[in-house]
């Protein structure tokens, strides 16, 4: 090998060596920032992993385990009753506006408009038959209503008001 050469691989190998120092410390700096900064775990994911591991089911024995299970119970049907869709409204037109009118407005899905023309086959049929239709949803030539109106927390008086007042409401 000549002068030249080997010069040529001396500055060669400082150039790498420094590039090889740099890059460990950007590797060192990042795995700091990364040990540095708390993860942001969402939580859902923190929820998801509570239902995984919190226990199936529970034993109630003795006194105090009645009490628990009278508690549990009562907490239970606290909870079904907070779950009633507009605050257990029977104002139909509350319940109307805030979820029947997106079809029922529009005719999507085949649901007959306001129009006292749209309904004549419907009424022929009678009251019954439309409530349990809306309750339970149905499916015609004409279209599809979903059970409820597609909100599953209505109950049945609150279906039944909201029908009753579009038939009284049909122009």
């Amino acid at each position: 090998m000549r002068n030249y050469d080997l010069d040529f691989l001396k500055k060669f190998s400082l150039v790498i060596l420094f590039l090889m120092l740099v890059t460990a410390g950007l590797i060192g700096t990042a795995a700091w920032l990364h040990r540095s900064i708390p993860a942001d775990v969402p939580e859902a994911a923190v929820q998801r992993q509570l239902d995984r591991i919190a226990p199936v089911g529970d034993v109630y024995a003795g006194s105090t385990g009645a009490a628990a299970a009278a508690a549990a119970a009562k907490a239970a049907e606290a909870a079904a009753a907070s779950q009633v869709a507009y605050g257990g409204t029977l104002d139909g037109a509350v319940i109307y506006d805030n979820l029947c009118a997106g079809c029922h407005t529009s005719g999507a899905g085949g649901a007959p408009t306001l129009a006292q023309a749209q309904w004549s086959a419907r009424i022929a049929q009678g009251e019954d038959v439309l409530h349990r239709h809306a309750i339970e949803g149905f499916t015609g030539a004409a279209g599809v209503m979903p059970p409820r109106g597609g909100n599953p927390a209505l109950s049945d008086e609150q279906v039944i008001a909201a029908v009753d007042w579009m038939l009284d409401n049909l122009q």
